[in-house]
């Protein structure tokens, strides 16, 4: 196995190991790991001085550190074929990343946040299998091309622990109401069908800006406002200049729909056009830069759905298991016999909700299903009943009435306007979090001397 095939293909599946859902920040604190956790090389020798390059309160942050994550940062950066810029700027933005890592671990540290071993051997396994390997196999190629399997577990447990720790402080504190969600749908709707895929630029201010800090900062946006305008290379400019979370990604923010998009720039995108550099937008956290790439249109939702009856025993000290699988097994007998699968429902069936309308569990998709239903009715025709199976409910006895693909866009939507308010709030939250930990903080560059 050649060293940066393989190098790639954990760097992209890296963050699969988390599942969606309220995991949204981990998976993208998880991307950061493909600059750290693969990064770390085992040493060929021991160096006889450690350079120290930065000082975050208490803790130091080393020029072998700095040098290994420089290392993957550069070879991405070329991958994703990104002009880089000159070495001294690349320097500070990834030290930047690691300064704000650091602090989020001493943040972490104080408050009790850990990851046990059993945890991240989960997350590990994981990460091995959805790259085609068993444990010993995928800690064998790392070692192979170089890499410590050791650094590799703790850089895991790290990027685990930050993504924990922006949940309490952040994430777990973000609400959306009804209301928000209703003035969201009315204000996206003539968008919603578009997608939008952007490159983003933050030039940051301090909580407690001078004025002279803030017009500093204003002149170097518009200055990189109108570089990118007269054609240079947004992501080149977003490596050296952005403060943003995705610096080091040339800015990419990957393809938003219009509802996805970080409010401070939601109303602006959308009348942009492809290519298009958007003047400089002041926030609370700095001033942006927004260039659209690409536009797409967005397809109806439509879902499969399953219409079910069930009858539902539940053993207990009158019903043993075993006679609660034979009764539904002579039950099922019986339905195939021609009685009326709903009579036996409303007689037999303990589920009281669905026996009083014969067995009915009205319109379900799969995903709504419980795993051992979905199992159950996977490969029925409509009209076919289920062999009797178990679930923690009790025993099931299973008739498939019909299918039917249902355009659930409007619901869909619904569902996402709630998901993405509360995910664009948690962006915009998370950056002035990070903003304030920094400022905050007592933190000495010495990356001159």
């Amino acid at each position: 196995m050649s060293r940066a095939p393989f190098r790639t293909n954990v760097m992209s599946r890296l963050h699969a190991h988390i599942p969606r859902g309220g995991a949204r920040l981990l998976a993208a604190a998880l991307a950061l790991l493909a600059c750290a956790g693969l990064a770390r090389p085992v040493a060929a020798a021991v160096e006889p001085i450690e350079r120290i390059v930065a000082v975050v309160n208490d803790d130091v942050v080393l020029e072998s550190e700095l040098r290994n994550r420089l290392r993957t940062v550069v070879a991405q950066l070329r991958e994703r074929a990104t002009r880089l810029p000159p070495e001294p700027v690349l320097r500070r933005q990834v030290l930047e990343r690691l300064i704000l890592e650091r602090l989020q671990l001493q943040l972490a540290e104080r408050l009790g946040i850990r990851v046990d071993d059993e945890t991240l051997n989960r997350a590990i396994r994981d990460i091995a299998r959805r790259n085609g390997m068993d444990l010993e196999a995928f800690r064998a190629a790392l070692e192979r091309d170089g890499f410590s399997f050791e650094r590799f577990r703790e850089d895991i447990r790290n990027e685990m622990i930050i993504a924990r720790l922006q949940r309490q402080q952040v994430a777990s504190r973000v609400t959306v109401s009804d209301r928000e969600v209703e003035e969201f749908l009315a204000s996206a709707q003539a968008q919603a069908r578009r997608a939008y895929h952007v490159a983003h630029i933050l030039i940051a201010v301090p909580e407690a800006a001078s004025p002279e800090q803030i017009a500093a900062a204003r002149r170097e946006a518009e200055e990189v406002a109108a570089r990118a305008r007269a054609g240079e290379d947004f992501a080149a400019l977003a490596v050296a200049h952005s403060d943003g979370q995705k610096a080091l990604e040339g800015g990419d923010l990957g393809w938003r729909k219009a509802d996805e998009l970080p409010s401070i720039f939601a109303d602006v995108v959308p009348r942009m056009e492809p290519g298009e550099v958007s003047g400089v937008i002041r926030s609370p956290s700095g001033f942006h830069i927004v260039k659209l790439l690409e536009v797409r249109g967005d397809e109806p939702h439509v879902v499969e759905q399953v219409r079910l009856r069930q009858i539902l025993l539940r053993p207990g000290e009158l019903l043993s298991e075993d006679e609660a699988r034979l009764r539904l097994e002579q039950l099922r007998e019986r339905v195939l016999a021609g009685e009326p699968f709903e009579a036996l429902a409303r007689a037999h069936s303990e589920d009281a909700a669905s026996a009083a309308r014969g067995g009915d569990m009205g319109w379900l998709a799969p995903a709504e299903l419980p795993p051992q239903v979905a199992e159950a009715i996977r490969g029925l025709a409509p009209g076919e009943v289920s062999r009797p199976f178990r679930t923690p409910a009790g025993w099931h006895l299973v008739q498939l009435v019909e299918r039917r693909r249902s355009d659930d866009t409007e619901a869909y939507r619904r569902a996402r306007a709630r998901k993405l308010l509360r995910q664009r709030k948690v962006e915009e939250r998370l950056q002035l979090w990070l903003r304030r930990l920094r400022d905050e903080a007592y933190v000495e560059l010495r990356l001159d001397r």
